[in-house]
């Protein structure tokens, strides 16, 4: 299964883990990312802490965890790529998971893109 399969099929909650250059260490609650045609992972950030940790050091884990089933998911090591800041692109996707909500509507939004270093189960064999 694809990982754009995966991640509209699934159903479950995400976690996306940073730190900042200094290796203080941030873990917030994240919505299943957005597969873009290339194969890298998009994630929606308003500029809040994980955002800010990004920019200093570019590497992040996200774990994944399907809600039908008992410990499964992925997980995905990362590195940040680029980023765009209220985009036309963040707000196409923003509108196809979101399209009822406004909240912080002032606030810059950010559309962080990372391709993936490794993948492995959620829980399992893995290095």
């Amino acid at each position: 299964m694809s990982l754009e399969s995966y991640f509209k099929e699934k159903k479950g909650r995400g976690v996306l883990a940073t730190s900042n250059k200094e290796g203080k260490v941030d873990v917030a609650v994240y919505s299943r990312p957005h597969v873009m045609p290339d194969g890298t992972l998009a994630f929606i950030m308003r500029d809040r802490l994980t955002h800010n940790y990004i920019q200093s050091n570019p590497h992040a884990a996200y774990m994944f965890f399907e809600d039908d089933a008992k410990l499964k998911g992925k997980r995905f090591f990362l590195t940040k790529i680029r980023e765009e800041r209220d985009s036309e692109l963040l707000f196409e996707l923003r509108q196809r998971t979101y399209p009822e909500t406004e909240p912080f509507k002032d606030d810059p939004m950010f559309l962080v893109f990372f391709s993936i270093d490794k993948e492995l189960p959620l829980i399992g064999p893995g290095s």
